[in-house]
C-alpha cells in the first residue's frame, strides 16, 4: 500500500509546511502585542523616598515602544485577515516589504527600551543622573518583561521576512553568468 504522501511532491508538502508557519507566526504576533502593551501601560510604581511617582508616559521610549507595538498588532491582523484572501496572497512582495518594515520598527523601538532600561540601572553621571531600579524595581521589572514581550514580536517578524523573501525570491530563476563573466574566470 502506498503512502499518500508519496503521491504530494516534496515542495507542495514544504510550501504548506512554510504556510502553516507563516500564519502561526502572524498570529502569535498578536497576543505578544498585546501583552507588551498592557505590561507597558499598566506600569507605574510611586517611590516612598522623595522621588514621586514613574509610569511609561512619562518616558518617550517607552511611548514609542507602545505605539510601535500597537501598529504591529495591527499589522499582523491585517495580514492574518488576509491570509484568506487568494488575490493578497499573489502579491508576496507587499508582504516582503512590510515585513522588513515592521522588523526594523521592532529593532529601534527594542533599541529605544533597552536605552532606558540601560539608564535606569546604571544612571548616567556625566548628566547627574542616578540609577532608578534601586527605588523603582517593580517598574524596572515590568519594563524587562515587556522587553521581552517585545523581543518575541521581532523574533516572529525576523522570522517572517525571512519566509516573505524566500517566497519573492523563489519565484525567480537564479542568473545565469554571461559567458563574458565565465571567460574571466577561466
Amino acid at each position: 500500500m502506498r503512502n499518500v504522501d508519496e503521491n504530494i511532491p516534496t515542495s507542495i508538502n514544504h510550501l504548506h509546511i512554510l504556510k502553516i508557519l507563516e500564519f502561526s507566526l502572524r498570529l502569535s504576533v498578536i497576543p505578544f502585542t498585546v501583552a507588551s502593551i498592557w505590561v507597558t501601560v499598566t506600569n507605574k510604581q510611586d517611590s516612598s523616598s522623595s522621588y514621586g511617582k514613574l509610569e511609561f508616559s512619562k518616558l518617550v521610549g517607552l511611548k514609542y515602544m507602545v505605539c510601535i507595538n500597537a501598529i504591529s498588532a495591527g499589522y499582523a491582523f491585517v495580514t492574518v485577515l488576509s491570509s484568506w484572501l487568494r488575490c493578497l496572497l499573489a502579491k508576496a512582495w507587499l508582504f516582503f516589504v512590510s515585513d522588513k518594515v515592521a522588523a526594523y520598527l521592532m529593532v529601534t523601538s527594542m533599541a529605544a527600551v533597552v536605552e532606558i532600561l540601560y539608564l535606569v540601572y546604571n544612571g548616567d553621571r556625566d548628566v547627574s543622573w542616578s540609577e532608578a531600579c534601586s527605588s523603582y524595581g517593580s517598574f524596572c521589572s515590568r519594563v524587562q518583561v515587556a522587553l521581552v514581550l517585545h523581543a518575541s514580536v521581532f523574533c516572529c517578524f525576523f522570522v517572517l521576512a525571512l519566509i516573505s523573501a524566500y517566497r519573492v525570491f523563489s519565484k525567480f530563476e537564479p542568473p545565469v553568468p554571461s559567458k563574458e563573466v565565465e571567460e574571466e574566470r577561466d
